[in-house]
């Protein structure tokens, strides 16, 4: 545990961290926290965190480092470690409620910069640019690369390619990666653009964690499972690829801080990075700076381009094109393709052209001059096109999006993206999808603002919205039709949907289009559009429920706002559910409860029953992992009448299993299989999967506790297998636990352990700390009967620790009464008699019949013998 910090310094008080709005004021505020507490040193700090860290669990690999604390000082920064700078509060003032200030001020400078965690990554490279010209020199350096692959120290190898806006960074390092992936045939390749440069304050330079996220999941981690702290989201992608030969190139880097979380740790990976800055700090990186083209590579590219036109009959012309293009490739590229589109015209008529409108315009940027001759240049509906899918918020644009953004259809809207692509308007990034470069983007989003009225520029988002959102309805009713009910019934869009046949289908497009409904839902909250923010949280309630937790924080934070602001109270209740049962599922029960109670209230204002029922069952959940039973079963019991009337089968059906939960505690088991029982009948009424594998683990754990072993085997399969069938991680978790003390009491330790040990990795894969202790105790009650008391003490510790933290008073208990089992064992009998008193005190006030048994351990060691 931390030791104490220093006395206070000059202020009486801890600086407030909740007025901070941005990173740098809540830095400024963190700073001055340090010098509160006596101004310990960096060392001293990163100490205390690594004593809390080392306590908890965390392996040395993941501790922190002096440097990465102080990192979190330093001004200028853009991003901020949630998870270290808690623990650093913490280490210079432990007070509690000043740690949770802290949490909240956090949760409200990301939630201003939700957009840096939206990103796209890929498994695939773009398409190789053609043709290719020039760079011999940088190419040979690039190709040379596969001989060093696996030499050296245990670091990667790393390409900084840097240079100017349109200079040709990612032509150069994509051609390159694909000669690469022909030549030294990687076993994965990565692609991110990070958003470094972009002057549209709506796309941010990406959070390294998010990118992270990204590439977990396309390197097969199930999004349940991958870790919520950005440490441990490091460690396992460094564990990831150092199995494998990677490629990863990360385009448009920021700076050094963005790109240094993202680089693999062993030399069988070869990364390439773009930027427009050097980034001298990266370790051992060979900088590759990239120049405009020379006059001869200028002159190559455009005779290349226009497929042989007869460039060379007129030295001067091409000359003065390449001249007025500053020999930029992104330029020569727009203008090469101008050129193949007008074989009636001369090299010398273009050149005349781009002259003109550089007199005209007044325009110095070769970039913007080529832009402009070939905007003018395409046909009208086109232009159009260009002009709307700059609107798009995301990253990415399909035929579906563009389609509702020009309103058009969609075979109309993909082949005029394909035609802006031959342009060298759009970039390829995969199958049907498109990307804008930077400076592209801004140019057609000026022309936008330039041409059309502000009324149609609103009206094509909306329609783009209304397509997302009926997409994402039509997903959700085919996944989960059990509870269309408590989703807004959305009219369809103009523009269609994708064709959907079945739950793979509908999953897949949630999964491709992830990034892009969180776009699009902090777009429409940050446009005043409230009720599509709010529609789109609440019908994605259920998809970011399955694993999806810091996303669904994020999108329901926006549906939240956005319902305020309005004077929407259904809509806000809504959000404050959907934020606290997210909050529940990763353990944070102060946060759980808070966004609970407030739904609560709102849904009683307006006399919702439906949000009335769903908080008051939520709630009780709440309440019931802090032990306090009798309000558990009191906020369960008003729930259930509330379902009943409005005709909720799934609500009924989760209340009864609740309530049979607390009989079950209370050892009122026959109670409790009805409960279960009749829940499960429910359940299947309804069509609810996960429901009815719910159901089915609570009743194989009830069977195991009254001795039906085989019934609760049995009942405990068929959960794990309905569970990992619709992909439900937290689910899965449970009955893995469940099935862990199965074989507890059936005298299995290994089998049993090893359950434990599965659930407790998706536990912490899904940031769950609350459930962590359930599975950390279960690991000591199989390592004591396995005969390893002093390995049993080491888990229970862990657990009270994990348990004291979150509030979990009943897994507090039952490590203490499972550390006094440990301690009695090893024969110190002093300890034992500690713990057993605690755990019996800890029982008395949970109210629980564990109390009598621990009464009796306790009198057993306080006998003579010691063994009662």
């Amino acid at each position: 545990m931390p030791s104490t910090p220093e006395a206070p310094g000059a202020w009486a008080a801890p600086p407030d961290p909740g007025g901070a709005r941005t990173v740098q004021e809540l830095v400024e505020r963190l700073r001055a926290l340090k010098v509160w507490a006596g101004d310990p040193s960096y060392e001293r700090i990163k100490s205390r965190v690594n004593d809390e860290w080392t306590g908890a669990g965390r392996p040395a690999a993941e501790l922190a480092r002096r440097t990465t604390v102080a990192d979190c000082f330093a001004p200028g920064r853009r991003r901020l470690n949630n998870d270290l700078v808690v623990s650093i509060v913490r280490a210079l003032n432990p007070d509690p409620g000043y740690v949770a200030q802290w949490r909240q001020a956090l949760r409200v400078v990301t939630a201003e910069v939700t957009r840096t965690g939206q990103v796209l990554v890929r498994s695939s490279l773009p398409d190789d640019p053609a043709p290719f010209v020039g760079r011999l020199d940088l190419l040979g350096e690039l190709r040379a690369t596969p001989s060093l692959a696996g030499d050296g120290d245990h670091s990667p190898i790393v390409f900084t390619v840097s240079g100017m806006a349109g200079v040709g960074k990612t032509m150069l390092a994509v051609h390159a990666a694909h000669r690469l992936t022909r030549d030294w045939q990687p076993d994965r390749v990565l692609f991110v653009n990070l958003r470094g440069f972009h002057s549209d304050p709506d796309q941010p330079p990406a959070d390294p964690a998010a990118v992270l996220d990204g590439f977990l999941r396309v390197l097969g981690v199930p999004g349940q499972r991958v870790p919520q702290e950005p440490a441990a989201r490091a460690a396992l992608y460094r564990d990831l690829l150092s199995r494998v030969r990677a490629l990863v190139v990360l385009d448009n880097a920021a700076d050094e801080e963005q790109v240094r979380p993202l680089l693999p740790g062993t030399p069988n990976s070869i990364v390439m990075v773009t930027s427009r800055r050097h980034m001298p700090a990266l370790p051992a990186a060979v900088p590759v700076p990239v120049a405009v083209f020379t006059h001869r590579e200028a002159m190559d590219h455009l005779v290349q381009a226009t497929a042989g036109f007869a460039a060379e009959q007129d030295p001067d012309a091409l000359e003065r094109l390449a001249r007025a293009c500053g020999r930029l490739p992104l330029a020569l590229g727009i203008v090469a393709a101008l050129i193949a589109r007008r074989p009636g015209w001369t090299l010398a008529d273009h050149a005349d052209r781009l002259d003109e409108q550089r007199q005209v315009r007044l325009l110095e940027a070769g970039v913007e001059l080529a832009l402009d001759l070939s905007y003018r240049n395409l046909p009208g509906d086109d232009r159009q096109l260009l002009r709307m899918a700059a609107l798009h918020p995301g990253q990415e644009v399909d035929a579906h999006a563009a389609a509702a953004l020009a309103n058009c259809d969609v075979a109309a809207a993909g082949a005029g993206l394909e035609r802006l692509r031959r342009e060298n308007l759009l970039l390829p990034v995969a199958k049907g999808r498109y990307a804008f470069h930077d400076l592209v983007q801004v140019y057609a989003a000026g022309r936008a603002r330039d041409e059309e009225r502000p009324a149609e520029r609103s009206a094509a988002l909306v329609r783009m919205t209304d397509y997302y959102l009926a997409a994402a309805a039509t997903a959700m009713d085919i996944l989960h039709p059990a509870e269309a009910h408590r989703r807004p019934r959305v009219p369809a869009a103009t523009t269609p949907c994708p064709p959907m046949a079945g739950p793979a289908d509908a999953l897949a497009f949630l999964e491709l289009e992830r990034t892009q409904l969180m776009v699009v839902t902090a777009h429409s909250a940050a446009e005043g559009r409230a009720a599509h923010a709010v529609q789109l949280s609440s019908t994605l309630f259920r998809f970011f429920a399955g694993g999806h937790h810091a996303d669904a924080l994020t999108v329901h934070d926006h549906a939240l706002r956005a319902a305020r602001r309005s004077g929407d109270v259904a809509g806000e209740a809504t959000a404050h559910i959907n934020i606290g049962v997210t909050s529940l599922l990763l353990g944070r029960l102060g946060p759980a409860g808070d966004h609970l109670s407030a739904a609560l209230r709102l849904a009683a204002r307006v006399d919702d029953p439906v949000a009335q029922a769903r908080a008051l069952d939520n709630l009780g959940a709440v309440e019931t992992r802090l032990g306090r039973y009798m309000s558990a079963a009191e906020l369960h019991t008003a729930a259930l009448p509330l379902f009943e009337r409005t005709g909720d089968l799934t609500g009924q059906a989760r209340t009864l299993l609740n309530l049979g939960i607390l009989e079950g505690r209370n050892e009122k088991y026959g109670e409790a299989d009805a409960r279960y029982t009749r829940a499960l009948d429910l359940f299947r009424r309804a069509g609810d999967r996960n429901g009815e594998a719910e159901a089915l683990n609570l009743l194989g754990d009830l069977e195991g506790r009254v001795g039906r072993f085989d019934s609760a085997r049995v009942r405990l399969r068929d959960a794990l297998e309905l569970f990992r069938q619709t992909r439900n991680a937290a689910g899965e978790s449970q009955t893995l636990d469940s099935l862990g003390l199965l074989h507890v009491q059936l005298g299995e330790p290994g089998p049993a352990a090893d359950c434990f040990r599965q659930a407790l990795a998706i536990f912490r894969d899904l940031g769950d700390e609350d459930s962590e202790a359930w599975s950390l105790n279960g690991l000591g009650e199989a390592a004591l009967l396995a005969g390893n008391a002093g390995e049993a003490v080491g888990h229970h510790t862990a657990a009270e620790r994990t348990a004291a933290a979150t509030g979990s008073l009943d897994q507090r208990a039952r490590a203490r009464a499972g550390r006094g089992h440990a301690h009695r064992e090893l024969g110190d009998l002093a300890r034992a008699e500690q713990d057993y008193e605690e755990a019996l005190r800890l029982y008395l006030t949970l109210g629980t019949p564990e109390a009598d048994e621990v009464r009796e351990f306790l009198a057993a060691v306080r006998a003579p013998d010691g063994r009662g």
